[in-house]
């Protein structure tokens, strides 16, 4: 991808006109270098993703409206509007949005890695079966169901 360039992505629209939808949840590029990878999402009351790990990437949410509920390394917790969620690399963490209300975070990721080939490969897929296998093959591994208990 190379060097970050200068300018501003506007809230509700990706980078260079570009959008993901991955299992009904709109993603939007916000910024796309070697070094990170920054989206927003915008999450319905019931949408959720599950718990998995980057075993090479440090993730990090900061809640712009709502609230959503995390699993991070198997303790339930909550982040609310202007609050910053760090998960370091290898720790397990998913997210959910249990409340009534839609959800708007930013999340970023570094360094980037394989995400964005992975969001490509993703988009308008509708197999869950088959989001999970692409993930692995992207440095993104889903735990079992259980795992979101």
């Amino acid at each position: 991808m190379g060097t970050l360039e200068k300018g501003i992505t506007r809230t509700g629209t990706g980078y260079g006109g570009k959008t993901w939808n991955i299992l009904g949840q709109v993603y939007y590029p916000k910024a796309i270098t070697d070094s990170t990878f920054a989206f927003e999402t915008n999450s319905d009351p019931g949408q959720f993703v599950p718990v998995h790990i980057h075993p090479t990437q440090d993730e990090f949410i900061l809640v712009q409206e709502g609230v959503l509920d995390l699993k991070l390394d198997g303790v339930w917790v909550q982040a609310k509007a202007g609050d910053l969620v760090r998960m370091p690399r290898g720790i397990p963490h998913g997210y959910f949005n249990k409340s009534d209300k839609p959800a708007r975070a930013l999340f970023w990721v570094s360094p980037m890695q394989k995400l964005e080939a992975l969001f490509e490969k993703l988009h308008n897929l509708q197999d869950p079966a088959e989001v999970v296998r692409i993930s692995a093959e992207h440095e993104v591994d889903f735990l079992p169901p259980e795992a979101n208990d």
